[in-house]
Protein backbone atom coordinates (compact mmCIF):
# COMPACT_ATOMS: atom_id res chain seq x y z
CA UNK A 1 0.00 0.00 0.00
CA UNK A 2 2.82 2.40 0.75
CA UNK A 3 3.71 2.41 -2.94
CA UNK A 4 0.71 4.73 -3.29
CA UNK A 5 2.56 7.27 -1.20
CA UNK A 6 3.85 9.17 -4.23
CA UNK A 7 0.25 9.84 -5.28
CA UNK A 8 -0.68 11.17 -1.83
CA UNK A 9 2.37 12.96 -0.41
CA UNK A 10 0.42 14.66 2.38
CA UNK A 11 -0.41 11.35 4.07
CA UNK A 12 2.11 10.62 6.82
CA UNK A 13 3.78 7.31 7.62
CA UNK A 14 1.73 6.42 10.70
CA UNK A 15 -1.46 6.93 8.72
CA UNK A 16 -0.40 4.33 6.15
CA UNK A 17 -0.08 1.76 8.92
CA UNK A 18 -3.65 2.49 10.03
CA UNK A 19 -4.88 2.28 6.44
CA UNK A 20 -3.22 -1.12 6.08
CA UNK A 21 -5.00 -2.29 9.23
CA UNK A 22 -8.27 -0.89 7.85
CA UNK A 23 -7.85 -2.94 4.65
CA UNK A 24 -7.39 -6.14 6.66
CA UNK A 25 -10.54 -5.46 8.68
CA UNK A 26 -12.58 -4.48 5.63
CA UNK A 27 -11.64 -7.73 3.88
CA UNK A 28 -12.48 -9.67 7.03
CA UNK A 29 -15.93 -8.11 7.20
CA UNK A 30 -16.52 -8.50 3.48
CA UNK A 31 -16.42 -12.26 3.96
CA UNK A 32 -19.51 -11.89 6.18
CA UNK A 33 -21.35 -8.95 4.60
CA UNK A 34 -21.20 -8.06 0.93
CA UNK A 35 -19.88 -4.50 1.24
CA UNK A 36 -17.91 -4.76 -2.00
CA UNK A 37 -18.48 -7.34 -4.73
CA UNK A 38 -16.43 -10.52 -4.40
CA UNK A 39 -14.71 -9.70 -7.70
CA UNK A 40 -13.98 -6.09 -6.80
CA UNK A 41 -12.56 -6.80 -3.33
CA UNK A 42 -9.39 -7.95 -5.12
CA UNK A 43 -8.95 -4.32 -6.16
CA UNK A 44 -9.83 -2.76 -2.80
CA UNK A 45 -6.81 -0.49 -2.55
CA UNK A 46 -6.68 0.84 -6.13
CA UNK A 47 -10.42 1.10 -6.88
CA UNK A 48 -11.96 1.99 -3.53
CA UNK A 49 -9.26 3.32 -1.21
CA UNK A 50 -7.29 5.40 -3.72
CA UNK A 51 -10.21 7.57 -4.94
CA UNK A 52 -11.12 8.35 -1.34
CA UNK A 53 -7.52 9.28 -0.53
CA UNK A 54 -7.39 11.63 -3.54
CA UNK A 55 -9.17 14.32 -1.55
CA UNK A 56 -6.10 14.68 0.70
CA UNK A 57 -4.27 16.37 -2.18
CA UNK A 58 -6.85 19.17 -2.18
CA UNK A 59 -8.35 19.46 1.30
CA UNK A 60 -6.77 20.54 4.56
CA UNK A 61 -9.03 20.55 7.62
CA UNK A 62 -8.74 22.72 10.70
CA UNK A 63 -8.95 21.34 14.22
CA UNK A 64 -12.55 20.54 15.08
CA UNK A 65 -13.92 20.61 11.53
CA UNK A 66 -17.15 18.61 11.27
CA UNK A 67 -17.97 16.28 8.39
CA UNK A 68 -21.16 14.33 7.69
CA UNK A 69 -20.85 11.27 5.43
CA UNK A 70 -24.24 10.39 3.97
CA UNK A 71 -24.90 6.84 2.78
CA UNK A 72 -21.52 5.74 4.08
CA UNK A 73 -22.06 2.03 3.36
CA UNK A 74 -18.87 0.32 4.49
CA UNK A 75 -17.30 3.66 5.38
CA UNK A 76 -16.56 5.22 1.97
CA UNK A 77 -15.32 7.90 2.02
CA UNK A 78 -16.02 8.89 5.63
CA UNK A 79 -14.07 6.26 7.53
CA UNK A 80 -11.04 6.63 5.29
CA UNK A 81 -11.13 10.41 5.66
CA UNK A 82 -11.41 10.04 9.44
CA UNK A 83 -8.15 8.06 9.41
CA UNK A 84 -6.44 10.77 7.35
CA UNK A 85 -7.86 13.74 9.30
CA UNK A 86 -7.68 12.84 13.01
CA UNK A 87 -8.13 16.52 13.91
CA UNK A 88 -11.67 16.55 12.47
CA UNK A 89 -14.92 15.02 13.71
CA UNK A 90 -16.84 12.64 11.44
CA UNK A 91 -20.48 11.57 11.61
CA UNK A 92 -21.23 8.60 9.35
CA UNK A 93 -24.85 7.71 8.59
CA UNK A 94 -26.53 4.95 6.63
CA UNK A 95 -30.05 3.56 6.69
CA UNK A 96 -28.78 -0.05 6.69
CA UNK A 97 -27.98 -1.18 10.22
CA UNK A 98 -25.58 -4.00 9.38
CA UNK A 99 -23.35 -1.63 7.42
CA UNK A 100 -23.25 0.83 10.31
CA UNK A 101 -22.35 -2.10 12.55
CA UNK A 102 -19.33 -2.77 10.35
CA UNK A 103 -18.26 0.87 10.47
CA UNK A 104 -18.56 0.98 14.25
CA UNK A 105 -16.55 -2.20 14.66
CA UNK A 106 -13.75 -1.08 12.36
CA UNK A 107 -13.57 2.38 13.96
CA UNK A 108 -13.39 0.81 17.43
CA UNK A 109 -10.75 -1.75 16.47
CA UNK A 110 -8.64 0.96 14.86
CA UNK A 111 -9.00 3.16 17.94
CA UNK A 112 -10.56 6.05 16.03
CA UNK A 113 -11.91 8.59 18.52
CA UNK A 114 -13.21 11.00 15.89
CA UNK A 115 -15.96 8.81 14.41
CA UNK A 116 -19.64 8.53 15.27
CA UNK A 117 -21.74 6.12 13.22
CA UNK A 118 -25.54 6.12 13.22
CA UNK A 119 -28.23 4.11 11.50
CA UNK A 120 -30.30 7.02 10.27
CA UNK A 121 -31.66 8.77 7.24
CA UNK A 122 -29.81 11.93 6.35
CA UNK A 123 -33.00 13.99 6.65
CA UNK A 124 -33.17 13.19 10.36
CA UNK A 125 -29.81 14.84 11.09
CA UNK A 126 -30.46 18.31 12.52
CA UNK A 127 -26.90 19.63 12.86
CA UNK A 128 -24.72 21.74 10.61
CA UNK A 129 -21.41 20.54 9.20
CA UNK A 130 -18.47 22.09 7.40
CA UNK A 131 -18.56 19.40 4.72
CA UNK A 132 -21.02 16.73 3.64
CA UNK A 133 -19.60 13.80 1.71
CA UNK A 134 -21.00 10.95 -0.35
CA UNK A 135 -19.80 8.40 -2.86
CA UNK A 136 -22.26 7.73 -5.71
CA UNK A 137 -25.15 7.35 -3.25
CA UNK A 138 -27.91 8.74 -5.49
CA UNK A 139 -28.31 11.19 -8.33
CA UNK A 140 -27.44 14.74 -7.36
CA UNK A 141 -31.01 16.14 -7.11
CA UNK A 142 -32.08 13.40 -4.72
CA UNK A 143 -28.87 13.62 -2.70
CA UNK A 144 -29.23 17.39 -2.36
CA UNK A 145 -32.82 16.94 -1.20
CA UNK A 146 -31.54 14.99 1.80
CA UNK A 147 -28.97 17.53 3.01
CA UNK A 148 -30.82 20.84 2.79
CA UNK A 149 -30.05 22.81 5.94
CA UNK A 150 -27.09 20.69 7.08
CA UNK A 151 -24.28 22.81 5.64
CA UNK A 152 -22.59 25.60 7.54
CA UNK A 153 -21.21 28.37 5.35
CA UNK A 154 -17.64 29.54 5.82
CA UNK A 155 -14.04 28.94 4.87
CA UNK A 156 -11.98 27.93 7.86
CA UNK A 157 -10.44 25.13 5.84
CA UNK A 158 -8.38 25.08 2.62
CA UNK A 159 -11.48 25.18 0.40
CA UNK A 160 -14.90 26.68 1.17
CA UNK A 161 -17.36 24.62 3.19
CA UNK A 162 -19.62 22.52 1.02
CA UNK A 163 -20.43 19.16 -0.50
CA UNK A 164 -17.76 16.69 -1.62
CA UNK A 165 -19.33 14.08 -3.86
CA UNK A 166 -17.67 11.17 -5.66
CA UNK A 167 -19.50 10.45 -8.92
CA UNK A 168 -18.89 9.42 -12.52
CA UNK A 169 -20.38 9.73 -15.97
CA UNK A 170 -21.89 12.57 -17.95
CA UNK A 171 -23.34 14.82 -15.27
CA UNK A 172 -24.70 17.64 -17.43
CA UNK A 173 -28.33 16.61 -16.92
CA UNK A 174 -27.90 16.43 -13.16
CA UNK A 175 -26.23 19.85 -13.03
CA UNK A 176 -29.11 21.24 -15.07
CA UNK A 177 -31.64 19.60 -12.77
CA UNK A 178 -30.17 21.15 -9.61
CA UNK A 179 -29.37 24.48 -11.25
CA UNK A 180 -25.82 24.72 -9.92
CA UNK A 181 -22.42 23.35 -10.89
CA UNK A 182 -19.40 22.38 -8.79
CA UNK A 183 -16.78 25.01 -8.05
CA UNK A 184 -14.13 22.28 -8.30
CA UNK A 185 -14.13 19.00 -10.24
CA UNK A 186 -11.21 16.69 -9.50
CA UNK A 187 -10.54 14.34 -12.43
CA UNK A 188 -9.69 11.01 -10.81
CA UNK A 189 -8.21 9.54 -13.99
CA UNK A 190 -5.54 12.25 -14.00
CA UNK A 191 -5.22 12.34 -10.24
CA UNK A 192 -4.65 8.59 -9.88
CA UNK A 193 -2.96 8.05 -13.27
CA UNK A 194 -5.35 5.18 -13.94
CA UNK A 195 -7.68 4.86 -16.97
CA UNK A 196 -10.12 2.86 -14.83
CA UNK A 197 -11.26 6.21 -13.43
CA UNK A 198 -12.12 7.79 -16.79
CA UNK A 199 -15.05 10.19 -16.31
CA UNK A 200 -15.01 9.75 -12.53
CA UNK A 201 -14.70 12.82 -10.32
CA UNK A 202 -14.72 14.34 -6.87
CA UNK A 203 -17.11 17.28 -7.09
CA UNK A 204 -16.98 20.23 -4.71
CA UNK A 205 -20.15 22.31 -4.38
CA UNK A 206 -19.74 25.51 -2.36
CA UNK A 207 -22.10 25.75 0.62
CA UNK A 208 -23.09 29.23 -0.59
CA UNK A 209 -24.53 27.65 -3.76
CA UNK A 210 -26.32 24.67 -2.22
CA UNK A 211 -29.37 26.55 -0.79
CA UNK A 212 -30.15 27.61 -4.37
CA UNK A 213 -30.10 24.02 -5.64
CA UNK A 214 -33.29 22.58 -7.05
CA UNK A 215 -34.06 19.17 -5.62
CA UNK A 216 -36.62 17.67 -8.00
CA UNK A 217 -35.74 14.00 -8.46
CA UNK A 218 -34.64 12.90 -11.92
CA UNK A 219 -36.64 10.15 -13.62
Amino acid sequence: MKEMGQLFPKIEGDTWATLEAWAVLLREWNEKINLISRKDIEHLEERHLAPCLAITNHLQLMQGARILDVGTGGGFPGLIMAICYPQAQFTLVDSIGKKIGVVRDIAERLGLKNVQAHQARAESIKREFDFITGRAVKNLPQYFSWIQGNLRRGQRNSIPNGVLYWKGGDLAAEYAAIGIEPRLSIDLESELQDPYFAEKYILHFDARDVPRARVAVLH
